[in-house]
């Protein structure tokens, strides 16, 4: 905060005695520009300002300043009612001497007008505080963490003195939604007693289990029915029933008609006279 001037910074007239000047933003170095008779709409490019060969014309300091003071009442000037009148001025001074270059009273948030190619450029309409003249130039940032914190700052002041649309987009409007969401999220943890399913039938672990359960179904299923086809045990011996008798001895007919036939079948023969017999 400033201890309270003689004069106004911006327009050099007396300030009353209990005028509080406040600096709500300093940028030591801006670079500032002349516009192009084409320049004169609603939107700006910088890429139109620094093609000239005359620019920058100027590298300024910048302020932003915030003057309040009581004022009388325009309703009844001999009460002793008093109006407390707050106005924003944006200054352009020497980076060393700060000798005013020029001033743009922030009456509206036209005064300022961001340019579409660039966050650090904008478009600046100043006015002479003597004649009243009014002329548009443009500034430009070295760093875009400055030219942010000026944009910031033109809005709270464009809020506090009431002619910000409700419309526009606030710094503080993420925080709020934000606070929103916070504020939506549901519980979805279980209480106690509750209990949670899972279905994996059409997932890669679901075909995993199926397959794994149809292959011990099979084994199970084969071993079954090859007990199905096993043979009885024998009977024991303790079985009901008389047990089996083994078959007469041949007797010695049989025997010799038996010899016979096997030495033929080997070719041997008893001849005429019975040699071999």
């Amino acid at each position: 905060m400033d201890p309270p001037s003689a004069n106004d910074p911006a327009t050099g007239l007396p300030l009353p005695p209990d005028a509080i000047v406040r600096v709500l933003h300093i940028t030591p170095k801006i670079h500032i520009y002349s516009l192009p008779p084409t320049s004169l709409s609603t939107s700006y490019t910088a890429a139109s300002w620094t093609s000239l060969s005359q620019n920058p014309i100027f590298t300024a300091r910048l302020r932003v300043l915030e003057t309040t003071f009581d004022s009388p009442s325009s309703s009844s000037p001999e009460s002793d009612e008093t109006n407390t009148v707050t106005k924003v001025d944006i200054l352009l001074e020497h980076p060393t001497t700060a000798t005013l270059f020029a001033a743009a009273p922030f009456t509206a948030s036209a005064i300022v007008t961001p340019c579409t190619d660039s966050s650090r450029f904008f478009a600046l309409r100043i006015q002479d505080p003597s004649t009243k003249s009014k002329a548009t130039i443009g500034i430009g940032f070295e760093e875009r963490s400055e030219a942010f914190d000026f944009g910031v700052v033109l809005q709270e002041c464009a809020k506090h003195l009431g002619f910000l649309s409700p419309d526009h987009p606030s710094q503080a409007a993420p925080k709020e939604s934000a606070k929103v969401k916070k504020e939506d999220k549901k519980d979805y943890s279980l209480k106690e007693g509750e209990t949670i399913t899972v279905n994996l039938s059409n997932t890669k672990f679901g075909r995993r289990i199926r397959a794994a359960s149809t292959a011990k179904d099979e084994n199970e299923g084969g071993q079954g029915n090859l007990n199905s086809f096993a043979l009885a045990p024998p009977p024991g011996s303790t079985s009901g029933g008389s047990p089996l008798l083994p078959p007469p001895p041949p007797n010695a007919r049989e025997i010799r008609a038996q010899k016979r036939l096997s030495a033929q079948q080997m070719g041997f023969d008893d001849g005429k006279f019975g040699e071999f017999a």
